[in-house]
């Protein structure tokens, strides 16, 4: 029986011997997501995973964790609409910026949830 993938590797983040490994196909499939979330909209890490059919928030966090940077990495948030931390402050002020209506440390999701479509 063929061995079940950690969620880390299946996330893209686990290293072979050898040197880096890059993106999985999930973690293609997150990044390209959240690639299109438009201008002051937003997602949490489980609309990902719930768009996607696959994954959970955690594994979602831990591809924008290690390939974000790629991304609009802001425009994925908490499930409370709080941005993840040490970035939160940049990310509040990058969709801010963006329209992205925001009261106290977190965006009123109600007004900017993006579904998808």
């Amino acid at each position: 029986m063929p061995r079940a993938l950690s969620a880390s590797a299946s996330a893209g983040l686990s290293v072979r011997p050898g040197g880096e490994v890059g993106p999985t196909p999930y973690a293609v499939s997150v990044l390209d997501l959240v690639a299109r979330i438009p201008r002051g909209r937003v997602m949490t890490y489980g609309d990902v995973a719930d768009y996607l059919g696959s994954g959970s928030p955690r594994t979602v966090g831990m591809v924008m964790a290690k390939h974000g940077h790629e991304v609009p990495w802001q425009r994925v948030v908490q499930a409370s609409g709080r941005p993840a931390e040490p970035l939160l402050t940049e990310a509040l002020a990058l969709l801010r910026a963006e329209g992205c209506p925001v009261r106290g440390e977190q965006v009123v999701l109600a007004e900017c949830r993006w579904d998808g479509s």
